[in-house]
């Protein structure tokens, strides 16, 4: 069996007997404990009472972190003419129609978010194998497919998080930087869970919202109250 480092070993002694915290307590925990030499980030991961084989119990959403994500979001747009100029403008990194669709075929795939006008979307079908594994095909329901492009690229790049209910019900996300203020950090997960607790679908059944962690980056993870989670 390996040998657990210092910093490792320590952090498990201050999360051992700790569970069910408030989202106070454990992002104060988190953040103690997030001593790499990099800024980790600040990871939530909720199971949830759904059964996304079922289309009406497939929950997804987005939301904007009020205090961002800390992380520098890299931005492709399909699109042609001023809507091209439009994401050029409001700071997309990647800009194209058939090129862009041949750069991702060839593995390019260097962007955090993928966005179309809906004109384009003949063109991104042909990538659904591709983007929709990688959670980045671009979706209405999220806002990906649009003609307010800049309205898109400006919220991509400012804080806004997309989550998916994954294979088992589990949606997780990073809402922020160890780095962050801990009022920030907790106002960032209270936005979170509220958009999750927003998004249940009408065919879950019994408890929705059955467990609620955070972590960082290299650390371990702590079980929040849910209860305390989705109070206001």
């Amino acid at each position: 069996m390996a040998k657990l480092g210092k910093r490792t070993r320590a952090a498990r002694e201050a999360f051992a007997g700790k569970e069910n915290l408030s989202v106070e307590e454990a992002v104060a925990l988190v953040k103690a404990n997030a001593t790499t030499k990099f800024d980790e980030t600040v990871e939530i991961a909720m199971n949830l009472g759904v059964d996304t084989r079922h289309a009406d119990q497939m929950v997804r959403g987005v939301v904007g972190l009020p205090n961002g994500t800390g992380k520098d979001m890299r931005v492709a747009v399909f699109a042609r003419g001023p809507k091209a100029d439009e994401a050029k403008e409001a700071g997309a990194d990647v800009i194209g129609a058939e090129d862009l669709m041949e750069s991702i075929q060839a593995g390019n795939l260097d962007f955090d978010r993928c966005i179309a006008t809906p004109d384009m979307m003949p063109i991104v079908g042909r990538l659904g194998k591709i983007l929709g594994p990688r959670n980045l095909m671009p979706n209405p329901k999220v806002g990906t497919v649009t003609m307010d492009v800049k309205a898109a690229v400006e919220a991509a790049k400012g804080g806004e998080v997309q989550f998916k209910a994954e294979k088992g019900g589990v949606v997780h996300a990073g809402v922020g930087k160890a780095s962050f203020d801990e009022a920030k950090l907790v106002e960032n997960v209270r936005a979170f869970v509220s958009a999750v607790a927003k998004a249940k679908p009408s065919g879950a059944k019994g408890a929705y919202m059955k467990k609620i962690n955070l972590s960082s980056t290299m650390g371990p993870g702590i079980t929040v109250d849910v209860d305390n989670a989705v109070s206001e």
